[in-house]
């Protein structure tokens, strides 16, 4: 339903260009000419389609390779190195000189932002000249829609680090057209407040919306345009967005409407979500996605999240670089809703044989851990009584985290990452991964919709949204009368149901809890040791060296030297 990579890939083909990068990095239109472009439907169409590359800047399964896999930041997964494999993900909490002036760090995206935002307002202004006079207004206003959301998208990217930003639009500039800096009056402009930024975010959704169609399957198209945006898609990123602004009114409301005009709903599965093989079904629950494809566009996730013992199996190299952590998968409960405590989970009525195959469906869609069955063996994570002593290891086994190089690719906290790895591939070394990449769901607009009702007071129907997610995996429903308590509960779904899936720091930057939960703070992981007498000891160990660090003044992030040098009535956060 939400195939994005097949509008990416019409945009590759009618301009007759290498990549979906290289239509992007055309600042106007006009350097292809109107004859390339707009003198063809399928040019233009293409070129405009481009305008969703937004989203892959800041995708999380494509992206893996990069430093932008941001759950790492957080408390709920832990890159397994410290300066191997470019990462910075230890480092920026470990160095207190990853942020400074005009140093936004790995969440500095002023320019690269900006850059998407121009050639937006420039196409803008190209598809007045052009596409109006050539394919009618009706035609033009549905795509000028597709193209504001898409630069609202990119507003918000930098509205979530800098706060207020410099607003540059196709009518800002002088003379009515787009400030493209051709003139002293488009360079020089100042930053309007958060909340301004915010305001303008949202108006350009709604109005988006407003010209959006609600599906783009016709009879004439069929599937062709389908992931482009719709009525039903642009609600559901603005329930998101909205939490940003704190405006929980329109957040919920955005998520209400997402359902009514968009049709979604939970699939049954939660495991197959994340498994290509049920790629149909799925679309039911994926607003929006970047597809993967065998033939055309894959991913080395596979590369960087398979468990370390996989290398023995098939004969490759691995560099298994990212693995959940103790935080995260002490937070998933037994099948029939009770908590998980490692100083309980053995004892009493609700003894079990092991910490982890009584656990609820998505701890095992998630989480590989020591036992659990995979490709027709069983992960070892365990080590020996005497560590020294290598026979007594398993395949995938721990081994602890230092500040040097990484660790080979082993687990450091005990825990492998299932989530978007296709079981049974056994050409992901050779051919990649081409699972999709899920850049918004139905399941998070449901939370979404939950954490708006929560600061609006209206906690049933919070907790009717939250229980809806926890019903698809079978889990008790949960009840809740006031503000914390409902929060407690969603802060943790969100954890459970989204993990790996780039919202966890997210979520704590918006909530303004970085400062709780990571500075000062160190990640754990659980080391299975197999004792002499063939028995397991499970041991809660520290997977940091050092404790993580977040200054408060990191929330709002230091603007570039060039802007500040460039435009003269832009100035810095303060802080820095």
């Amino acid at each position: 339903m939400k195939k994005i990579y097949n509008i990416l890939a019409s945009a590759v083909a009618v301009v007759c260009m290498s990549s979906c990068n290289d239509i992007m990095d055309v600042n106007s239109t006009t350097q292809l000419s109107d004859l390339s472009i707009w003198n063809s439907e399928e040019a233009a169409e293409g070129y405009i389609i481009a305008s969703y590359q937004c989203f892959t800047d800041h995708a999380n399964v494509f992206a893996v390779d990069g430093n932008l896999f941001y759950d790492a930041y957080s408390d709920l997964i832990k890159s397994t190195s410290y300066d191997q494999y470019g990462h910075l993900y230890n480092k920026t909490w470990l160095e207190p000189n990853r942020f400074g002036k005009n140093n936004g760090g790995v969440f500095g995206n002023w320019g690269g932002t900006y850059s998407r935002i121009k050639r937006a307002n420039l196409l803008l202004n190209d598809l007045d000249r052009y596409g109006v006079p050539r394919y009618g207004e009706e035609w033009a206003k549905v795509r000028r829609a597709e193209i504001r959301f898409c630069r609202a998208v990119n507003y918000w990217f930098l509205a979530r680090v800098y706060g207020g930003v410099v607003i540059r639009t196709d009518k800002s500039g002088k003379s009515g057209y787009t400030d493209d800096g051709a003139y002293p009056e488009d360079c020089n402009r100042a930053r309007v407040s958060e909340k301004e930024t915010y305001d303008f975010i949202i108006n350009e959704m709604q109005e988006a919306i407003a010209d959006l169609p609600v599906t783009w399957k016709t009879d004439k198209d069929g599937d062709r345009w389908n992931g482009r945006a719709t009525k039903g898609m642009v609600y559901g990123f603005l329930s998101r967005i909205a939490l940003y602004a704190h405006e929980w009114a329109i957040a919920a409301d955005a998520a209400e409407q997402c359902k009514t005009l968009g049709g979604y709903e939970l699939v049954s599965n939660y495991a197959n979500l994340f498994n290509c093989a049920f790629e149909a079904n799925n679309r039911k629950e994926i607003i929006y996605g970047i597809y993967g494809l065998k033939e055309y566009k894959t991913h080395q996730y596979e590369l960087r999240m398979r468990p370390i013992g996989d290398a023995g199996v098939y004969k490759c190299d691995l560099e298994t670089r990212f693995v959940p952590t103790a935080e995260l998968a002490d937070l998933y409960e037994f099948k029939d809703g009770t908590e998980f405590d490692w100083s309980t989970w053995n004892k009493g009525t609700n003894k079990h044989a092991d910490p982890f195959t009584d656990r609820e469906p998505r701890f095992h869609a998630t989480i590989l851990y020591n036992d659990a069955p995979w490709e027709g063996r069983k992960i070892g994570t365990y080590v020996g009584q005497n560590e020294a002593d290598e026979s007594k290891r398993g395949a995938d086994y721990f081994i602890a985290y230092e500040n040097a190089a990484s660790t080979k690719g082993h687990t450091c906290t005990g825990y492998y990452l299932r989530k978007f790895i296709i079981e049974g591939n056994k050409d992901f070394t050779t051919e990649g991964c081409w699972n999709t990449d899920i850049i918004l769901r139905y399941a998070e607009v449901l939370l979404n919709k939950a954490e708006a009702y929560a600061e609006l007071g209206e906690y049933g129907k919070a907790m009717d949204a939250i229980n809806e997610v926890r019903a698809r995996v079978s889990l008790p429903k949960k009840t809740a009368g006031d503000y914390d308590s409902v929060m407690e509960i969603l802060r943790k779904e969100r954890c459970c149901e989204l993990a790996g899936e780039g919202h966890r720091f997210w979520d704590l930057w918006r909530w303004r809890l970085c400062g709780e939960v990571i500075n000062g703070q160190k990640v754990h992981g659980v080391k299975v040791v197999l004792r002499n007498n063939g028995a397991y000891r499970y041991d809660r160990v520290e997977a940091d060296v050092d404790e993580r660090i977040f200054q408060d003044r990191y929330y709002y992030l230091s603007l570039p030297a060039d802007e500040l040098t460039n435009n003269n009535l832009c100035v810095d956060n303060p802080n820095w």
